[in-house]
């Protein structure tokens, strides 16, 4: 096992300590996932999109008149919530995004904190994590 001395102390280096990055082969593998997820994310938004312009819808429910308040109320309310989960989910696209940027640098999985690897299986979960649970917990 590697091993730094400091101060005639013997310090013991893990694997994940003396890993810089991931390897060729584990990008490729987190390549593969981040364009999946990217794929079902691009078309997520683009059915809350067609949803707020009713793009494809061949009614008049936006030019007839209505006396419903009620339900004009609740209409609005609707569009903004699905506003919100479109700009919700447009920012996840950009972070995915980003993340292949980073998988084609070959800084992907490195902590912007602390430097340190990404566990795996933390990147399997969170395609699109920028750092680890150790960092994101001080930072509360």
């Amino acid at each position: 096992m590697p091993y730094l001395y400091y101060s005639n102390i013997k310090y013991f280096k893990t694997m994940e300590e003396e890993r810089v990055r991931y390897g060729d082969a584990d990008l490729a593998e987190f390549k593969q996932i981040i364009l999946k997820k990217l794929e079902q994310a691009k078309a997520d938004y683009e059915l809350l999109r067609s949803n707020i312009t009713h793009s494809s819808d061949n009614d008049t429910e936006d030019t007839s008149p209505t006396f419903k308040v009620l339900e004009e109320g609740a209409t609005t309310l609707s569009k903004e919530e699905t506003g919100r989960l479109a700009a919700h989910q447009m920012k996840f696209i950009r972070n995915l995004e980003m993340a292949l940027v980073r998988v084609e640098n070959k800084t992907y999985g490195i902590c912007k904190t602390t430097g340190k690897l990404i566990p795996k299986e933390r990147l399997l979960r969170v395609p699109h994590a920028t750092e680890c649970i150790e960092a994101k917990e001080k930072r509360k």
